[in-house]
């Protein structure tokens, strides 16, 4: 058996998720430490793929769709959430900085 192919603009998809861009961008933003990054990237993580399932269910389109049809991709959405929240750690760190 061979594992399904997934496009390339679905990993995309899964990585430019606006949910989850959200999440991890505030969250990352406040975040004092760097080890709340982590917090942050679970919480973006949660958030995603629950309202990315409540909005498929409900037959709403969504970029990144997560249902049993739809391939969920956590290691794009898990590696897209670490960027997105450190990302948002370094700018308010830097903001935090200047001030």
């Amino acid at each position: 058996m061979t594992p399904p192919s997934v496009p390339t603009e679905v990993w995309l998809l899964a990585a430019f998720d606006p949910i989850l861009i959200a999440v991890a961008v505030v969250l990352g933003f406040k975040a004092d430490q760097a080890a709340k990054i982590v917090v942050a990237v679970i919480a973006a993580l949660a958030a995603s793929m629950l309202l990315g399932y409540l909005i498929t269910l409900a037959g709403i389109p969504w970029l990144a769709p997560v249902g049993r049809e739809h391939p969920s991709l956590m290691p794009v959405r898990t590696i897209a959430a670490v960027v997105w929240a450190s990302a948002a750690y370094l700018a308010g760190r830097a903001r935090r900085r200047a001030r």
